[in-house]
């Protein structure tokens, strides 16, 4: 085998080998428990207790007349509440319902 061969030889060893850490990373990573994605979606919900009105407008279909509701309404138990008092409409909610949570102090 010439210099050449053996140069190509070499890095396509290293590419193949690199290829099959990194599958096999990504192979542990799908392993990762669903509790720390769930955790991690539960801390980035927006409280509809606590949001400020430009936390409130960052949400699909919520402008300023819906986020000044939602503020007017306080406390919510759940947050159902928003359709249950009519603060906002059945569409906008299907919206945001995954976005948001109302805690409890």
């Amino acid at each position: 085998m010439t210099m050449t061969r053996k140069l190509i030889t070499r890095i396509l060893i290293t590419v193949f080998a690199l290829g099959l850490l990194s599958g096999m990373a990504a192979a542990q990573a799908a392993k990762t428990p669903a509790s720390t994605t769930t955790a991690t979606a539960k801390a980035d919900l927006l409280d509809i207790n606590s949001a400020t009105k430009d936390q409130l407008q960052a949400l699909p279909g919520i402008g300023p007349a819906y986020s000044q509701k939602i503020i007017d309404g306080r406390p919510y138990s759940k947050k159902t509440d928003l359709l249950n008092k009519k603060i906002i409409p059945a569409a906008t909610y299907n919206k945001i319902k995954d976005q948001i949570i109302a805690k409890q102090k």
